[in-house]
């Protein structure tokens, strides 16, 4: 089966790990912050409202990795 991305693609991860590219790098991270901001959000707002089982496992997701790198 193929992968597919969820919020980035693998150019993007790789760019976006890299020091190389600046430029490039930028524009990935602009991409992504888009899709945060604008289709991310619409995403999470219909989860919410229509499947709050499928929200409720992409918050745990979200928070847990939140939680690891905190310490807490």
């Amino acid at each position: 089966m193929a992968r597919t991305r969820a919020l980035m693609t693998e150019t993007e991860r790789e760019l976006i790990a890299s020091e190389e590219s600046e430029q490039r790098r930028y524009e990935a991270v602009s991409r992504v912050r888009g899709r945060v901001r604008d289709e991310l959000t619409k995403d999470i707002e219909l989860l919410k409202e229509h499947h709050p089982e499928l929200f409720e496992e992409l918050r745990e997701v979200v928070c847990e990795d939140q939680e690891g790198e905190d310490g807490v």
